[in-house]
């Protein structure tokens, strides 16, 4: 008994030191593996920290290289918007300056003008008082001359006048007709012979050149790409170019808008560019600008310089060939300009040539008589009057200067020659499908015809008929007589010549018609 109570307390001793040294061994195995796991988070926390540190390194980093970004593209977008005002202050300043030099020469005129108001003011004083000084003589005399006829100053003035009315008009109807079959029959024959002969040796386009002012689009979508963003490139463009560009509705176009022709084909061609090439921004905008306009320019001057040689003008100084060129891009009634002067030119030449004129100068002055046109756009003043002074400035000869100067009739003819370059121009201006007219202008100009026609006395009415180029009056039998026939058409003429502007000749023909009726019964 006593030995097991022995061993059980041996083995619960034993059992008790066991555990002791079993709690003792496995606390000091927890705390090394206590001690390895602080180390390991230790090293885990400190590697995040650096992690942690570098991403947001490279946060702040990114965050430098966009606000970088963002401020390059705002500083580029200010630069741009101050280049923009820039040339818009620039001009507007160009514009402020045409202004006040118009303004100084007004003020000038002004001047001028109240100077003759005040002459011209002095001279009707004058003339009023020599009047009543005259009226009261007159009055004296005629008191005494109705003494001692026994008639009124009207009665005997109404007689007189109307017995010399009469007589004059027979006597000069008559001779007038007499006259006019005999001139009409000569000058017509040999006129027909000599503008024949003329014209048959000129072979020329028949066709009028039309300024393109529409611009094709391969796409819709090419119109918001014209637009650009904010519409920047349009901007750019008509900014560049000094024309409208008009993006409506029309598909697939767009519209070209400007008063000078060249800049409208300067515009036209960039366009043209930018959509074959596809990159459409501003500063392309600009390069393409100036490309065409050096282009446009070599283009002018060969133009210039092939008109010249076709018209066998030489010697011509090089700023008038490029001037002369210029004409290539300017229309009048949808006519081209160059072409016609290039007519102008054949035209003078030959009829010089069968009159026994000077051809050279005709032909010259037939070639430049309308280089005003290329500059009419940009200077006060006609083209006559500029082209003028264009012609002074680069020594051109008085002959050809006067050819310039008269062929609108502005001045008195001088010369042969410059008879014959306006009798040039007319034939090449007139001529079927030369030039163009709107309708509204066609039906006002027929209009005004025949009102000129029906404001005589003794007209029944009249009919503008081919086209304008003749106009059919019928008159009153009673009041009209066949002498005095040809009087009223040529007065009715000379007030269709100071009234109204028509290319070419309108013919008056004047019917006066008799009729006699009775009845049987």
């Amino acid at each position: 008994m006593t030995t097991v109570i022995v061993a059980i307390v041996v083995a619960i001793v034993s059992l008790a030191l066991g555990g002791v040294a079993s709690y003792f061994i496995t606390k000091k195995v927890l705390e090394k593996r206590l001690g390895d796991a602080k180390i390991i988070a230790d090293k885990t926390i400190k590697d995040a920290e650096a992690k942690a540190s570098t991403i947001k390194n490279e946060s702040v980093l990114a965050a430098k290289e966009e606000a970088l970004k963002l401020r390059n593209e705002a500083e580029e977008e200010c630069k741009e918007r101050r280049n923009e005002i820039n040339k818009m202050e620039a001009r507007i300043l160009e514009r402020q300056e045409i202004l006040d030099k118009k303004n100084d020469l007004l003020d000038k005129k002004l001047e001028s003008i109240d100077a003759a108001k005040e002459e011209l003011e002095n001279k009707k004083q004058e003339l009023e008082s020599t009047k009543q000084d005259i009226l009261k003589e007159k009055e004296k005399i005629n008191k005494e001359l109705e003494k001692v006829a026994g008639l009124s100053r009207e009665e005997a003035k109404k007689q007189v006048v109307d017995s010399i009315i009469d007589d004059a008009r027979k006597e000069a109807g008559n001779i007038v007709r007499t006259i006019e079959e005999e001139a009409r029959e000569e000058g017509e024959k040999k006129a027909r012979n000599i503008v024949t002969l003329a014209i048959q040796k000129c072979a020329t386009d028949q066709t009028a050149d039309v300024t393109v002012t529409t611009v094709s689009l391969p796409t819709e979508e090419m119109k918001g790409r014209i637009i650009g963003r904010e519409g920047r490139n349009i901007r750019a463009i008509e900014n560049a170019t000094g024309v409208d560009l008009i993006v409506d509705d029309t598909p697939d176009a767009v519209t070209l808008s400007s008063f000078d022709p060249i800049r409208r084909e300067v515009a036209r061609l960039t366009l043209e560019k930018l959509i074959t090439d596809g990159r459409i921004h501003p500063a392309r905008v600009e390069d393409i600008v100036e490309k065409v306009k050096k282009d446009i320019e070599k283009t002018i001057k060969e133009a210039g310089e092939n008109a010249s040689f076709e018209a066998g003008v030489y010697n011509l100084h090089p700023e008038m060939v490029k001037i002369l060129g210029r004409l290539k891009y300017r229309t009048s009634y949808g006519q081209n300009v160059l072409k016609h002067s290039l007519e102008t030119s054949y035209i003078a030449g030959l009829l010089a040539g069968e009159l026994g004129a000077n051809v050279a100068i005709a032909k010259r002055g037939g070639l430049l008589h309308d280089i005003g046109k290329a500059l009419d756009f940009e200077m006060e003043g006609t083209h006559v009057s500029i082209g003028v002074d264009v012609a002074k400035k680069y020594k051109e000869s008085p002959e050809v200067i006067h050819c310039i100067e008269a062929h609108h009739g502005g001045v008195e003819f001088k010369s042969i020659e410059a008879i014959l370059v306006q009798v040039a121009d007319a034939i090449s201006s007139a001529r079927p499908g030369a030039r163009r007219e709107s309708l509204d202008a066609y039906v006002k100009r027929l209009e005004k015809l025949e009102e000129i026609a029906n404001s005589f006395k003794g007209v029944d009415s009249s009919f503008a008929i081919q086209a304008g180029r003749e106009i059919r009056i019928a008159v009153k039998p009673e009041e009209v007589d066949d002498a005095s026939m040809v009087i009223l058409a040529k007065e009715i003429a000379r007030k269709i010549e100071s009234e109204l502007e028509y290319p070419g000749q309108i013919k008056v023909n004047i019917i006066r018609e008799t009729r006699a009726t009775d009845v049987a019964s």
